[in-house]
């Protein structure tokens, strides 16, 4: 068996809101080019990891961490945030695109790292967006708002609009939540489409999206990692109880 490259390891990670913890001694390896599932029910701790991984939750002033993370076998204590935010992106539950076009929507970041001259901002977007799956449906529309956009164009020009910078990782946090299965399934296309270029962690409630999507799954129960493995052999022959619980729906 081929050892596969880690990209993202936490060592002993630990996060609270003041004195409550929702994550306990996390030890976890995620590979490179994977699609990663994180699944458990409410206050698992499941966004808390995600945004552990770019330093979001340090927006929160009552956080605290203890233990490490890795990212590229370099600690992200090292790493200024604005760097580890471009190499590890987050698209969000609800879409939150800028009150600007939907070119404009996609240069920005680019924009703000530095790029420069017309025609190199064009094809970044055209490329980002064809990567989003979203080109064909907005290519003779680019210069007009993008709320107006359906729900499910918005995440994925979301997803272009991350895209757009060059990470490595893309983590999503319940992108599908408010979408409409139609939606989900052009999210989901895309994702596999990626899975070629970018590590992708997937945090969802549905289960079936979760069989879907991804290749391996991680099971979080009151913010302790119950069980990893490959997607198919956990949610057919899992190997605590507790998972089984859970993706049968006895509870969460």
């Amino acid at each position: 068996m081929v050892k596969q490259e880690t990209i993202i390891k936490t060592v002993g990670l630990n996060c609270c809101y003041g004195s409550l913890c929702v994550l306990k001694d996390v030890n976890l390896e995620i590979y490179k080019n994977e699609i990663l599932g994180i699944i458990g029910p409410a206050n698992s701790g499941k966004t808390t990891f995600l945004r552990a991984l770019n330093k979001l939750n340090y927006l929160n002033s009552s956080y605290s961490q203890k233990g490490d993370i890795y990212f590229s076998n370099e600690s992200i204590k090292n790493i200024g945030e604005n760097i580890l935010r471009r190499k590890i992106g987050i698209i969000f539950a609800l879409p939150q695109v800028l009150p600007v076009s939907i070119f404009d929507n996609v240069a920005y970041g680019p924009k703000v790292h530095g790029v420069t001259g017309k025609n190199t901002i064009s094809q970044v977007v055209e490329n980002a967006l064809k990567k989003a799956y979203l080109w064909d449906e907005v290519k003779d529309r680019l210069n007009e708002p993008a709320v107006r956009l359906s729900g499910g164009q918005q995440q994925r020009l979301c997803i272009a609009r991350t895209l757009a910078v060059e990470p490595d990782v893309i983590l999503y946090d319940e992108p599908c939540s408010g979408l409409d299965p139609i939606s989900t399934a052009k999210v989901e296309d895309a994702m596999q489409q990626l899975k070629e270029s970018y590590t992708q962690i997937l945090v969802t409630n549905n289960t079936k999206q979760a069989a879907r999507v991804t290749e391996r799954c991680v099971f979080l129960l009151m913010g302790e990692v119950i069980e990893v493995g490959e997607t198919d052999a956990l949610f057919t022959e899992p190997q605590d109880k507790r998972t089984d619980d859970y993706i049968t729906g006895r509870f969460g």
